[in-house]
């Protein structure tokens, strides 16, 4: 049945799902790469579609808005509403590391996080370590191998923050190995695992905090996305 934050009928979610955090990205890839789409949801112009790969394979797409309270109630309620079992985050970010390029792609392998989604674990005494399933990991691994490209797999920063006023904070990422920042996995993450269910966040590179001048442009970032679309319909 409807939720507050999504208006599809029952069975109107394949079981994976892919979420980008754009709608008119999610109508993007249900416009070029699902066969029979259908719009199945639409409140706040946060858009979701169903459909088929060209190789037959039930498949949703739908939007999660920006930021982890955002994915957070978006994934609890396809997950637990909808009968959803795999949310397969579709994204871009920025890099920490002189050895990711433009485009290349990152697989999220684990998440850290500077905002206070991970508060509401506080009772556990200790720090939650959000990480993606395995088996999603491993097939986005050799599916991006397969593509003839380069795998970078780790731990990426979801933050809260996006113009920070502290311009060097990421340097402490760095150093770490975190390989770049985006602002959703962690609560996609840690929301999976609470239900026992499937997340993993794919992210194509866009920005560089090493080198400012390496910014894809609006144009760029949507066309640039392919490659990681077909990973993720690979694996769905």
């Amino acid at each position: 049945m409807p939720t507050p934050h999504i208006n599809a009928k029952d069975g109107a979610f394949a079981k994976t799902v892919l979420m980008p955090g754009d709608p008119l990205r999610a109508k993007w890839i249900a416009d070029n790469y699902l066969v029979d789409a259908q719009q199945v949801t639409n409140v706040r112009n946060i858009f979701g579609y169903t459909g088929h790969t060209r190789e037959g394979k039930l498949v949703s797409v739908m939007a999660s808005g920006m930021g982890q309270p955002s994915i957070g109630i978006y994934s609890h309620e396809l997950y637990t509403h909808y009968g959803v079992e795999t949310i397969i985050r579709v994204g871009t970010c920025g890099t920490y590391q002189e050895d990711i390029h433009l485009f290349d792609i990152i697989v999220a392998s684990g998440s850290c996080t500077d905002g206070n989604w991970s508060g509401q674990f506080n009772l556990l005494g200790g720090t939650y370590s959000a990480i993606s399933d395995f088996e999603l990991t491993l097939s986005a691994y050799q599916a991006i191998k397969n593509h003839r490209l380069i795998p970078h797999v780790g731990n990426v920063l979801s933050s809260d923050v996006f113009y920070d006023v502290d311009p060097n904070s990421w340097m402490k990422w760095k150093k770490l190995g975190v390989l770049g920042v985006e602002m959703e996995s962690y609560a996609l993450y840690t929301t999976a695992a609470r239900l026992n269910k499937k997340a993993l966040c794919l992210l194509t590179v866009t920005d560089s905090f090493v080198d400012h001048s390496r910014r894809a442009t609006a144009e760029e970032r949507q066309n640039g996305l392919a490659k990681m679309i077909e990973v993720a319909l690979e694996i769905a």
